[in-house]
Protein backbone atom coordinates (compact mmCIF):
# COMPACT_ATOMS: atom_id res chain seq x y z
CA UNK A 1 0.00 0.00 0.00
CA UNK A 2 1.20 3.37 -1.05
CA UNK A 3 -0.21 5.03 1.63
CA UNK A 4 -1.80 2.50 4.94
CA UNK A 5 -3.43 5.66 6.35
CA UNK A 6 -5.02 7.09 2.92
CA UNK A 7 -8.63 5.97 3.75
CA UNK A 8 -8.11 8.48 6.96
CA UNK A 9 -7.04 11.24 5.03
CA UNK A 10 -8.00 11.37 1.73
CA UNK A 11 -12.13 12.14 1.59
CA UNK A 12 -14.07 10.10 -1.15
CA UNK A 13 -14.52 11.43 -4.02
CA UNK A 14 -16.39 10.75 -7.57
CA UNK A 15 -17.48 11.83 -10.54
CA UNK A 16 -19.87 14.54 -10.90
CA UNK A 17 -22.73 14.73 -13.32
CA UNK A 18 -23.18 17.98 -15.70
CA UNK A 19 -26.02 20.05 -15.35
CA UNK A 20 -29.43 18.76 -15.72
CA UNK A 21 -30.78 21.40 -17.95
CA UNK A 22 -27.45 21.07 -20.06
CA UNK A 23 -27.59 17.11 -20.18
CA UNK A 24 -31.57 16.69 -20.91
CA UNK A 25 -31.03 18.81 -24.08
CA UNK A 26 -28.60 15.82 -25.63
CA UNK A 27 -28.77 11.76 -25.43
CA UNK A 28 -24.42 11.82 -25.25
CA UNK A 29 -23.07 10.57 -21.57
CA UNK A 30 -22.77 13.31 -19.02
CA UNK A 31 -20.97 11.70 -16.30
CA UNK A 32 -17.57 13.47 -15.83
CA UNK A 33 -14.63 11.73 -15.17
CA UNK A 34 -11.96 12.71 -12.98
CA UNK A 35 -8.88 14.05 -13.35
CA UNK A 36 -6.05 11.29 -13.00
CA UNK A 37 -4.22 12.47 -10.13
CA UNK A 38 -7.48 12.55 -8.15
CA UNK A 39 -8.09 8.56 -9.30
CA UNK A 40 -4.67 8.24 -7.97
CA UNK A 41 -5.73 9.32 -4.39
CA UNK A 42 -9.04 7.78 -4.48
CA UNK A 43 -7.10 3.86 -4.76
CA UNK A 44 -4.79 5.42 -1.93
CA UNK A 45 -8.11 5.22 0.13
CA UNK A 46 -8.20 1.45 0.02
CA UNK A 47 -7.43 -0.34 2.96
CA UNK A 48 -6.08 -3.53 0.95
CA UNK A 49 -8.70 -5.84 3.97
CA UNK A 50 -7.17 -8.93 5.52
CA UNK A 51 -10.40 -10.00 3.95
CA UNK A 52 -11.53 -8.01 0.78
CA UNK A 53 -15.17 -8.24 0.90
CA UNK A 54 -15.50 -6.18 -2.28
CA UNK A 55 -14.32 -9.60 -3.85
CA UNK A 56 -17.32 -11.54 -2.95
CA UNK A 57 -19.76 -8.22 -3.62
CA UNK A 58 -18.85 -8.33 -7.09
CA UNK A 59 -20.09 -10.59 -9.64
CA UNK A 60 -16.88 -11.32 -11.57
CA UNK A 61 -14.75 -11.47 -8.57
CA UNK A 62 -12.56 -8.33 -9.72
CA UNK A 63 -9.06 -8.12 -8.10
CA UNK A 64 -10.29 -5.15 -6.88
CA UNK A 65 -7.52 -4.17 -3.98
CA UNK A 66 -4.78 -5.39 -7.11
CA UNK A 67 -5.61 -2.15 -9.17
CA UNK A 68 -6.65 0.23 -6.73
CA UNK A 69 -2.93 -0.64 -5.37
CA UNK A 70 -1.51 0.17 -8.99
CA UNK A 71 -3.62 2.79 -9.62
CA UNK A 72 -2.28 4.68 -6.65
CA UNK A 73 1.19 3.76 -7.85
CA UNK A 74 0.61 5.12 -11.08
CA UNK A 75 0.93 2.02 -12.63
CA UNK A 76 -1.83 2.05 -14.89
CA UNK A 77 -0.73 -0.95 -17.46
CA UNK A 78 -0.73 -2.87 -15.16
CA UNK A 79 -3.81 -2.40 -13.58
CA UNK A 80 -5.64 -2.57 -16.66
CA UNK A 81 -4.07 -6.52 -17.22
CA UNK A 82 -5.23 -7.38 -13.30
CA UNK A 83 -8.72 -5.79 -14.94
CA UNK A 84 -8.98 -7.57 -17.45
CA UNK A 85 -8.07 -11.02 -16.19
CA UNK A 86 -11.77 -11.22 -14.64
CA UNK A 87 -13.59 -8.69 -16.73
CA UNK A 88 -14.26 -8.84 -20.32
CA UNK A 89 -15.75 -5.26 -20.48
CA UNK A 90 -15.17 -2.91 -18.00
CA UNK A 91 -15.60 0.09 -19.58
CA UNK A 92 -19.64 -1.57 -19.69
CA UNK A 93 -19.42 -2.05 -16.27
CA UNK A 94 -17.82 1.33 -15.24
CA UNK A 95 -21.00 2.72 -16.51
CA UNK A 96 -23.95 0.90 -16.19
CA UNK A 97 -23.00 -1.58 -12.60
CA UNK A 98 -24.82 -0.42 -9.67
CA UNK A 99 -21.51 -1.28 -8.14
CA UNK A 100 -22.15 -4.19 -5.39
CA UNK A 101 -18.85 -3.78 -4.71
CA UNK A 102 -19.15 -0.95 -2.96
CA UNK A 103 -21.37 -1.49 -0.74
CA UNK A 104 -19.39 -4.49 0.39
CA UNK A 105 -16.56 -2.09 0.93
CA UNK A 106 -15.41 -2.20 4.45
CA UNK A 107 -15.39 1.66 4.32
CA UNK A 108 -19.26 1.18 3.62
CA UNK A 109 -19.57 0.39 7.01
CA UNK A 110 -18.78 4.48 7.74
CA UNK A 111 -21.03 5.38 4.59
CA UNK A 112 -17.81 5.86 2.70
CA UNK A 113 -16.48 3.01 0.04
CA UNK A 114 -14.46 3.52 -2.28
CA UNK A 115 -14.83 4.37 -5.48
CA UNK A 116 -14.12 1.37 -7.04
CA UNK A 117 -16.72 1.97 -10.00
CA UNK A 118 -14.99 5.25 -10.96
CA UNK A 119 -11.44 3.87 -10.97
CA UNK A 120 -12.24 0.70 -12.65
CA UNK A 121 -13.74 3.14 -15.41
CA UNK A 122 -10.84 5.19 -15.40
CA UNK A 123 -8.53 2.24 -15.76
CA UNK A 124 -10.01 0.54 -19.08
CA UNK A 125 -11.15 4.16 -20.53
CA UNK A 126 -6.92 5.11 -20.08
CA UNK A 127 -6.40 1.86 -21.81
CA UNK A 128 -8.33 2.66 -24.88
CA UNK A 129 -6.71 5.92 -25.14
CA UNK A 130 -3.19 4.93 -24.63
CA UNK A 131 -3.34 1.68 -27.09
CA UNK A 132 -2.99 -0.76 -24.73
CA UNK A 133 -6.25 -2.55 -25.23
CA UNK A 134 -5.28 -4.51 -28.49
CA UNK A 135 -6.85 -7.94 -29.59
CA UNK A 136 -5.38 -10.99 -27.62
CA UNK A 137 -5.46 -13.62 -30.72
CA UNK A 138 -4.65 -17.76 -29.44
CA UNK A 139 -1.79 -19.17 -30.75
CA UNK A 140 -3.18 -21.96 -32.61
CA UNK A 141 -6.94 -22.67 -33.42
CA UNK A 142 -8.59 -25.90 -32.51
CA UNK A 143 -10.74 -26.38 -35.30
CA UNK A 144 -13.59 -26.23 -33.19
CA UNK A 145 -16.71 -24.24 -34.19
CA UNK A 146 -19.44 -23.16 -31.57
CA UNK A 147 -22.53 -21.17 -31.94
CA UNK A 148 -23.16 -18.57 -30.19
CA UNK A 149 -26.84 -17.10 -29.84
CA UNK A 150 -27.00 -13.62 -28.99
CA UNK A 151 -24.66 -10.90 -28.53
CA UNK A 152 -25.53 -9.43 -25.35
CA UNK A 153 -22.95 -9.14 -22.67
CA UNK A 154 -23.13 -12.80 -21.78
CA UNK A 155 -22.50 -14.25 -25.33
CA UNK A 156 -20.21 -11.65 -26.30
CA UNK A 157 -18.00 -12.42 -23.03
CA UNK A 158 -18.57 -16.61 -24.16
CA UNK A 159 -17.29 -15.56 -28.09
CA UNK A 160 -14.55 -13.90 -26.87
CA UNK A 161 -13.19 -16.44 -24.10
CA UNK A 162 -13.84 -19.21 -26.71
CA UNK A 163 -11.63 -17.37 -29.52
CA UNK A 164 -8.94 -16.22 -26.94
CA UNK A 165 -8.99 -20.12 -25.71
CA UNK A 166 -8.62 -21.21 -29.96
CA UNK A 167 -12.02 -22.05 -30.88
CA UNK A 168 -13.94 -21.02 -33.56
CA UNK A 169 -16.96 -19.06 -32.02
CA UNK A 170 -19.93 -17.94 -35.11
CA UNK A 171 -22.54 -15.33 -32.43
CA UNK A 172 -26.04 -14.77 -34.15
CA UNK A 173 -28.30 -11.73 -33.51
CA UNK A 174 -31.68 -11.32 -34.73
CA UNK A 175 -31.16 -7.55 -34.62
CA UNK A 176 -29.27 -5.83 -36.95
CA UNK A 177 -26.43 -4.36 -34.89
CA UNK A 178 -24.29 -6.37 -32.40
CA UNK A 179 -24.97 -5.73 -28.39
CA UNK A 180 -28.17 -6.88 -27.27
CA UNK A 181 -29.97 -4.79 -24.86
CA UNK A 182 -26.50 -3.22 -24.93
CA UNK A 183 -27.04 -1.89 -27.82
CA UNK A 184 -31.09 -1.42 -27.75
CA UNK A 185 -32.05 -1.57 -24.59
CA UNK A 186 -29.59 1.00 -22.55
CA UNK A 187 -30.25 4.40 -23.45
CA UNK A 188 -27.01 6.24 -24.63
CA UNK A 189 -27.03 9.03 -22.13
CA UNK A 190 -25.66 5.77 -19.85
CA UNK A 191 -23.58 4.04 -21.86
CA UNK A 192 -22.52 5.51 -25.78
CA UNK A 193 -22.42 2.46 -28.42
CA UNK A 194 -19.05 3.52 -29.96
CA UNK A 195 -18.32 1.00 -26.87
CA UNK A 196 -19.87 -2.01 -28.04
CA UNK A 197 -18.31 -1.17 -31.60
CA UNK A 198 -14.67 -0.63 -30.34
CA UNK A 199 -15.27 -4.12 -28.42
CA UNK A 200 -16.88 -5.83 -31.76
CA UNK A 201 -13.64 -4.63 -33.80
CA UNK A 202 -11.21 -6.52 -31.28
CA UNK A 203 -12.98 -9.61 -31.23
CA UNK A 204 -12.90 -9.58 -35.03
CA UNK A 205 -9.35 -9.76 -35.30
CA UNK A 206 -9.63 -12.63 -32.59
CA UNK A 207 -11.44 -14.82 -34.40
CA UNK A 208 -15.02 -14.02 -33.58
CA UNK A 209 -17.46 -14.60 -36.26
CA UNK A 210 -20.65 -11.90 -36.03
CA UNK A 211 -23.99 -12.78 -38.09
CA UNK A 212 -26.84 -9.96 -37.41
CA UNK A 213 -30.22 -10.09 -38.61
CA UNK A 214 -30.05 -13.93 -38.05
CA UNK A 215 -32.75 -15.11 -35.82
CA UNK A 216 -32.19 -18.85 -34.82
CA UNK A 217 -35.30 -20.82 -34.51
CA UNK A 218 -36.56 -18.63 -37.58
CA UNK A 219 -33.96 -17.28 -40.29
CA UNK A 220 -31.75 -20.91 -39.13
CA UNK A 221 -32.53 -23.75 -37.26
CA UNK A 222 -31.47 -25.02 -34.50
CA UNK A 223 -30.93 -28.61 -36.14
CA UNK A 224 -29.08 -26.78 -39.01
CA UNK A 225 -26.88 -25.05 -36.61
CA UNK A 226 -26.43 -28.10 -34.60
CA UNK A 227 -25.10 -29.78 -38.17
CA UNK A 228 -22.43 -27.45 -38.70
CA UNK A 229 -21.40 -26.49 -35.21
CA UNK A 230 -19.57 -29.03 -32.64
CA UNK A 231 -22.08 -27.22 -29.86
CA UNK A 232 -24.85 -24.46 -29.15
CA UNK A 233 -24.81 -21.93 -26.50
CA UNK A 234 -27.97 -20.04 -25.75
CA UNK A 235 -27.21 -16.40 -24.49
CA UNK A 236 -30.59 -14.64 -25.87
CA UNK A 237 -31.43 -13.26 -22.54
CA UNK A 238 -34.33 -13.18 -20.81
CA UNK A 239 -36.73 -10.96 -23.09
CA UNK A 240 -40.15 -11.64 -22.30
CA UNK A 241 -41.71 -8.69 -20.35
CA UNK A 242 -43.86 -9.25 -17.15
CA UNK A 243 -47.24 -7.82 -18.45
CA UNK A 244 -50.58 -5.90 -16.68
CA UNK A 245 -53.40 -8.11 -16.93
CA UNK A 246 -55.74 -5.01 -15.92
CA UNK A 247 -58.91 -3.55 -17.35
CA UNK A 248 -58.00 -1.28 -20.49
CA UNK A 249 -55.01 -2.94 -21.27
CA UNK A 250 -55.67 -2.79 -24.67
CA UNK A 251 -55.87 1.15 -24.51
CA UNK A 252 -53.46 2.72 -27.14
CA UNK A 253 -50.70 4.85 -25.37
CA UNK A 254 -49.75 1.58 -23.14
CA UNK A 255 -46.75 -0.05 -24.12
CA UNK A 256 -43.89 -2.38 -23.06
CA UNK A 257 -40.88 -0.21 -21.64
CA UNK A 258 -38.49 -1.87 -23.90
CA UNK A 259 -40.60 -1.53 -26.98
CA UNK A 260 -40.01 2.45 -26.03
CA UNK A 261 -36.29 2.43 -25.44
CA UNK A 262 -35.42 0.52 -28.50
CA UNK A 263 -37.35 2.68 -30.50
CA UNK A 264 -35.41 5.82 -29.18
CA UNK A 265 -32.15 4.37 -29.17
CA UNK A 266 -32.74 3.45 -32.75
CA UNK A 267 -33.72 7.19 -33.20
CA UNK A 268 -30.07 7.75 -31.82
CA UNK A 269 -28.32 5.64 -33.88
CA UNK A 270 -30.11 7.00 -37.12
CA UNK A 271 -31.64 3.73 -37.51
CA UNK A 272 -35.40 3.13 -38.92
CA UNK A 273 -37.57 2.71 -35.40
CA UNK A 274 -39.65 -0.18 -36.58
CA UNK A 275 -43.22 0.37 -35.57
CA UNK A 276 -45.83 3.12 -34.23
CA UNK A 277 -43.43 5.77 -32.81
CA UNK A 278 -43.68 6.24 -29.45
CA UNK A 279 -42.74 9.39 -27.81
CA UNK A 280 -43.33 11.52 -24.47
CA UNK A 281 -43.42 14.81 -26.00
CA UNK A 282 -45.98 16.85 -24.15
CA UNK A 283 -47.40 13.69 -22.59
CA UNK A 284 -48.22 12.76 -19.20
CA UNK A 285 -45.89 9.78 -18.80
CA UNK A 286 -46.16 7.42 -15.82
CA UNK A 287 -43.90 4.91 -15.59
CA UNK A 288 -44.94 1.62 -13.72
CA UNK A 289 -41.98 -0.53 -12.09
CA UNK A 290 -38.61 1.19 -10.00
CA UNK A 291 -36.00 -0.75 -11.37
CA UNK A 292 -33.52 0.10 -13.72
CA UNK A 293 -35.70 -0.13 -16.79
CA UNK A 294 -38.29 2.12 -15.69
CA UNK A 295 -35.26 4.62 -14.47
CA UNK A 296 -34.01 4.70 -17.88
CA UNK A 297 -37.48 5.35 -19.10
CA UNK A 298 -37.61 8.45 -16.98
CA UNK A 299 -34.48 9.75 -18.69
CA UNK A 300 -35.71 9.36 -22.07
CA UNK A 301 -39.20 10.97 -21.43
CA UNK A 302 -37.53 13.92 -19.76
CA UNK A 303 -35.52 14.42 -23.22
CA UNK A 304 -38.15 13.65 -25.14
CA UNK A 305 -40.06 17.23 -23.61
CA UNK A 306 -42.39 15.02 -21.07
CA UNK A 307 -45.13 17.09 -19.58
CA UNK A 308 -44.76 15.14 -16.62
CA UNK A 309 -43.05 12.11 -15.63
CA UNK A 310 -44.41 9.67 -12.59
CA UNK A 311 -43.03 6.17 -11.59
CA UNK A 312 -45.21 3.81 -9.60
CA UNK A 313 -43.20 1.61 -7.56
CA UNK A 314 -45.92 -1.36 -5.98
CA UNK A 315 -43.74 -1.78 -2.51
CA UNK A 316 -43.23 0.41 -0.14
CA UNK A 317 -40.97 2.68 0.09
CA UNK A 318 -37.68 1.60 1.47
CA UNK A 319 -35.30 3.07 4.26
CA UNK A 320 -33.42 6.11 3.76
CA UNK A 321 -30.12 4.63 5.32
CA UNK A 322 -29.84 0.72 5.91
CA UNK A 323 -28.66 -1.04 9.17
CA UNK A 324 -25.30 -1.81 8.72
CA UNK A 325 -25.05 -4.73 11.42
CA UNK A 326 -27.98 -6.37 9.35
CA UNK A 327 -27.41 -5.93 5.47
CA UNK A 328 -23.39 -5.12 5.50
CA UNK A 329 -21.34 -6.63 3.31
CA UNK A 330 -24.52 -7.40 1.14
CA UNK A 331 -26.31 -4.98 -1.37
CA UNK A 332 -28.61 -3.32 1.05
CA UNK A 333 -32.32 -2.15 0.95
CA UNK A 334 -32.42 1.50 0.90
CA UNK A 335 -33.91 4.66 -1.13
CA UNK A 336 -31.80 5.34 -4.15
CA UNK A 337 -32.44 7.69 -6.32
CA UNK A 338 -30.92 7.42 -10.00
CA UNK A 339 -29.20 10.04 -12.42
CA UNK A 340 -32.51 9.64 -14.23
CA UNK A 341 -35.24 10.24 -11.41
CA UNK A 342 -33.01 13.40 -10.60
CA UNK A 343 -33.63 14.91 -13.96
CA UNK A 344 -37.69 14.99 -12.88
CA UNK A 345 -40.03 12.81 -12.20
CA UNK A 346 -42.87 11.97 -9.14
CA UNK A 347 -42.31 8.56 -7.38
CA UNK A 348 -45.02 7.05 -5.91
CA UNK A 349 -45.03 3.83 -3.67
CA UNK A 350 -47.24 0.92 -2.62
CA UNK A 351 -49.07 1.63 -5.23
CA UNK A 352 -51.39 -1.05 -7.15
CA UNK A 353 -52.93 0.10 -10.77
CA UNK A 354 -56.07 -1.57 -11.16
CA UNK A 355 -56.96 0.09 -14.42
CA UNK A 356 -56.76 1.89 -17.74
CA UNK A 357 -59.13 4.58 -18.49
CA UNK A 358 -59.58 5.97 -21.51
CA UNK A 359 -61.86 5.48 -24.68
CA UNK A 360 -59.68 4.09 -27.38
CA UNK A 361 -56.12 6.08 -25.83
CA UNK A 362 -55.72 5.97 -22.29
CA UNK A 363 -56.51 8.93 -20.44
CA UNK A 364 -55.47 8.12 -16.93
CA UNK A 365 -55.04 5.41 -14.46
CA UNK A 366 -56.74 4.23 -11.83
CA UNK A 367 -54.85 3.15 -8.53
CA UNK A 368 -54.96 1.90 -5.40
CA UNK A 369 -52.81 2.18 -1.78
CA UNK A 370 -53.97 1.14 1.68
CA UNK A 371 -57.66 0.67 0.37
CA UNK A 372 -57.60 4.21 -1.16
CA UNK A 373 -58.48 4.90 -5.00
CA UNK A 374 -57.61 7.56 -7.21
CA UNK A 375 -56.90 8.22 -10.90
CA UNK A 376 -53.38 9.86 -12.20
CA UNK A 377 -53.52 11.24 -15.09
CA UNK A 378 -51.48 9.83 -18.29
CA UNK A 379 -51.45 9.70 -22.06
CA UNK A 380 -47.99 7.35 -22.32
CA UNK A 381 -48.04 4.41 -20.18
CA UNK A 382 -44.54 2.43 -19.70
CA UNK A 383 -44.94 -1.21 -18.69
CA UNK A 384 -41.18 -1.51 -16.57
CA UNK A 385 -42.23 -4.29 -14.34
CA UNK A 386 -39.45 -7.10 -15.48
CA UNK A 387 -39.44 -9.58 -17.59
CA UNK A 388 -40.29 -13.46 -16.75
CA UNK A 389 -37.62 -15.47 -19.21
CA UNK A 390 -36.99 -16.54 -22.91
CA UNK A 391 -40.44 -15.91 -24.99
CA UNK A 392 -42.68 -18.84 -25.37
CA UNK A 393 -42.13 -20.56 -28.19
CA UNK A 394 -38.83 -19.27 -28.75
CA UNK A 395 -35.19 -20.66 -29.23
CA UNK A 396 -35.54 -22.38 -26.01
CA UNK A 397 -38.40 -24.62 -27.21
CA UNK A 398 -37.34 -25.11 -30.35
CA UNK A 399 -33.75 -26.56 -28.86
CA UNK A 400 -35.78 -29.06 -26.71
CA UNK A 401 -34.26 -28.09 -23.80
CA UNK A 402 -35.33 -27.10 -19.97
CA UNK A 403 -33.14 -24.81 -18.87
CA UNK A 404 -32.51 -24.63 -14.59
CA UNK A 405 -30.61 -21.95 -13.26
CA UNK A 406 -29.94 -24.48 -10.28
CA UNK A 407 -28.22 -26.75 -12.55
CA UNK A 408 -24.48 -26.40 -14.45
CA UNK A 409 -24.01 -24.48 -17.64
CA UNK A 410 -24.82 -27.46 -19.75
CA UNK A 411 -28.42 -28.82 -20.84
CA UNK A 412 -29.91 -32.00 -20.86
CA UNK A 413 -29.35 -32.22 -24.46
CA UNK A 414 -25.95 -33.15 -25.20
CA UNK A 415 -23.70 -29.66 -26.95
CA UNK A 416 -25.78 -27.35 -26.17
CA UNK A 417 -25.48 -24.72 -23.23
CA UNK A 418 -27.16 -21.86 -21.52
CA UNK A 419 -25.85 -18.59 -20.20
CA UNK A 420 -26.88 -14.91 -18.57
CA UNK A 421 -30.07 -13.84 -18.11
CA UNK A 422 -31.30 -16.94 -20.10
CA UNK A 423 -30.02 -19.36 -17.90
CA UNK A 424 -30.70 -16.99 -14.56
CA UNK A 425 -33.36 -14.79 -15.08
CA UNK A 426 -32.94 -10.86 -15.78
CA UNK A 427 -29.78 -9.58 -13.52
CA UNK A 428 -26.93 -7.59 -14.56
CA UNK A 429 -24.38 -6.79 -17.05
CA UNK A 430 -21.82 -7.65 -14.50
CA UNK A 431 -23.62 -11.29 -13.80
CA UNK A 432 -24.20 -11.59 -17.68
CA UNK A 433 -20.22 -11.09 -18.16
CA UNK A 434 -19.42 -13.66 -15.64
CA UNK A 435 -21.75 -16.39 -16.89
CA UNK A 436 -20.56 -16.17 -20.26
CA UNK A 437 -16.87 -16.70 -19.38
CA UNK A 438 -17.59 -19.71 -17.12
CA UNK A 439 -20.38 -20.81 -19.54
CA UNK A 440 -16.89 -20.80 -21.74
CA UNK A 441 -14.72 -22.70 -19.34
CA UNK A 442 -17.38 -25.09 -19.26
CA UNK A 443 -17.72 -25.54 -23.20
CA UNK A 444 -14.22 -25.80 -22.93
CA UNK A 445 -13.94 -28.63 -21.00
CA UNK A 446 -16.85 -30.20 -22.72
CA UNK A 447 -14.89 -30.02 -26.01
CA UNK A 448 -11.57 -32.12 -24.41
CA UNK A 449 -13.22 -34.91 -22.67
CA UNK A 450 -15.31 -35.42 -26.21
CA UNK A 451 -12.48 -35.27 -28.15
CA UNK A 452 -10.91 -37.54 -25.64
CA UNK A 453 -13.39 -39.63 -25.71
CA UNK A 454 -13.77 -40.68 -29.70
Amino acid sequence: MVNPTGFLEIERRDRPYRPVRERLKHWGEFVEPLPTGEVRRQGERCMDCGIPFCHNGCPVNNLIPDWNDLVSRDQWRAALERLHRTNNFPEFTGRVCPAPCEAACTLNLDDDPVTIKTIECEIVDRGWREGWIVPQCADRGTGKRIAVVGSGPAGLACAQELARMGHAPTVFEKADRIGGLLRYGIPDFKMEKGLIDRRVAQMEVEGVIFRTGMEVGATVSVERLMDDYQCLVLAGGAEQPRDLPVPGRELGGVHFAMDYLVQQNRRVAGLSEQGEPITALGKHVVVIGGGDTGSDCIGTANRQGAASVTQLEILPQPPLKEDKGVSWPYWPMKLRTSSSQEEGCDREFAVVTRRFVGDGEVRALECERNGETFEIKADLVLLAMGFTGPPPGGIVDKAGVRIDSASPYATPRDGIFACGDMRRGQSLVVWAIREGRECAAAVDEWLKVREATQ
